[in-house]
């Protein structure tokens, strides 16, 4: 008797499912691990070179995976899907399906579902565990470099750190003899300074302390050759400032806020800045009001060109002044940017599915080898049509700051609309 009905399919379905999340683990994987590798390569020199405890470094790479899982789900997406169809067609069972009266649609359906799913998953990661990982990789990160600094004093040595020259020479109990420090300080002075004994340690949050004793000090400015200045002390601090730590803003960033607040902080922020702007706006009249004014005094009493010139161009400073969008304006667009974000990535993972399977029927000889391939390519194009939509949206005001973000998913929707209008998949 001929089944009937919605399970009619299911075995199919099933099968095809199973095909695409072979495809996707593989293909997830291997962006996980080159992701990942570039997250490594990234902290490598700021926190393995400064001897970080091991447990720390675990941490700091358990809080960057969310970031990875992120970015891993849409481009596995993409090149699973494209290996899953391109295994069906290359092996004609997508002509042998077809004859045997399964729709396109039928088949199609489980890319659609699997799509959704995962840009449900990363829009998860994105959105929830994103920021909470980066809030404490962050504050990790901030205190890895306070306690766990590159400069350390070992005896008979010489070390170079930050631009500075220290040689030491024997050490016992944390006590370094016979040191020497050559350094430039601001202005182009040479200093150098001896000291008979000294130890390091950590003073303020991001700053190293030489206790020096018996110190010898010894500078000469290049501008005034054969001048010299020295001075003797018993005792001298010589504070070494962690570049690391004072570039490092403690504030919370976009990237590390939800959507949800993200949003109700984009609100609040676009309230002040309308505010702001009828502010300008009216201050810009006046200061054009009062410049108008002084021209037609000018010309009634004819000041002289020169005077008229100098009284008038603090007023014409002004409004030009006032014309410039303030520095909260790039500030929202900015803050836009990374909300929209937030959302175009995870929708990215449903939008190459829609393009993957009609693209995957160019490649029947190929297969899985050919559908990683085109894979990658479409994922190199997309993350930099997203990157420079980002930049252009960041740089110039007249870009919307949605459609900067989401231009990429419309044009793969459009490539795979293109796709499946040309091969005729959906008829």
């Amino acid at each position: 008797m001929k089944r009937r009905g919605p399970g009619r399919h299911a075995t199919l379905e099933r099968y095809i499912l199973g095909e695409f999340l072979l495809a996707f683990s593989v293909s997830f994987a291997f962006f996980f691990l080159v992701f990942f590798a570039n997250q490594m390569l990234l902290m490598a020199e700021d926190i393995l070179a400064k001897r970080a405890p091991v447990w720390d470094v675990a941490k700091l790479i358990f809080y960057a995976t969310p970031a990875v899982l992120a970015l891993a789900f849409p481009f596995a997406s993409l090149t699973g899907a494209l290996m899953a169809a391109g295994r069906l067609s290359a092996d004609s069972e997508l002509l042998v399906l077809q004859s045997a009266g399964v729709s396109p649609r039928r088949i199609f359906l489980p890319f659609l579902v699997l799509g959704a799913l995962f840009s449900a998953g990363s829009f998860v990661m994105n959105d929830a565990l994103l920021p909470l990982g980066t809030v404490n990789f962050s504050r990790l990160y901030r205190r890895i470099l306070a306690v766990s600094p590159a400069l350390e004093l070992t005896p008979h040595s010489a070390c170079r750190w930050e631009g500075l020259t220290i040689v030491s020479g024997d050490s016992r109990d944390g006590v370094v003899r016979d040191l020497l420090i050559l350094d430039t300080p601001q202005g182009g002075k040479k200093r150098i300074i001896s000291a008979g004994s000294g130890t390091l340690s950590e003073g303020e949050p991001g700053v190293l302390t030489l206790s020096l004793q018996d110190v010898f000090s010894q500078s000469n400015d290049p501008a005034r050759p054969g001048r010299f200045e020295w001075s003797k002390a018993e005792s001298l601090q010589y504070n070494l400032l962690l570049r690391d730590i004072s570039d490092m803003s403690l504030g919370v960033s976009p990237r590390e806020m939800s959507s949800r607040d993200l949003g109700a902080l984009i609100r609040e922020r676009q309230k002040a800045a309308e505010a702001r702007s009828v502010r300008r706006s009216e201050e810009a009249r006046d200061a054009r009001e009062q410049a108008a004014d002084a021209y037609l005094k000018a010309l009634v009493r004819r000041t002289p060109a020169g005077q008229a010139v100098s009284e008038l161009r603090p007023l014409l400073e002004r409004v030009a002044g006032l014309s410039v969008p303030a520095a909260e304006e790039r500030t929202l667009r900015i803050y836009r940017l990374e909300y929209y974000k937030k959302f175009s990535i995870p929708a990215g993972a449903f939008c190459f599915v829609i393009l993957a399977f009609p693209l995957a029927t160019l490649t029947r000889r190929g297969g899985r080898a050919a559908g990683f391939g085109i894979g990658l390519l479409v994922a190199v194009i997309y993350w930099a049509m997203l990157a420079g939509g980002q930049t252009l949206g960041n740089r110039i005001e007249g870009i919307s700051p949605f459609w900067a973000m989401w231009a990429p998913n419309v044009f793969v929707l459009a490539a795979g609309g293109a796709a499946f209008a040309t091969k005729r998949v959906m008829g």
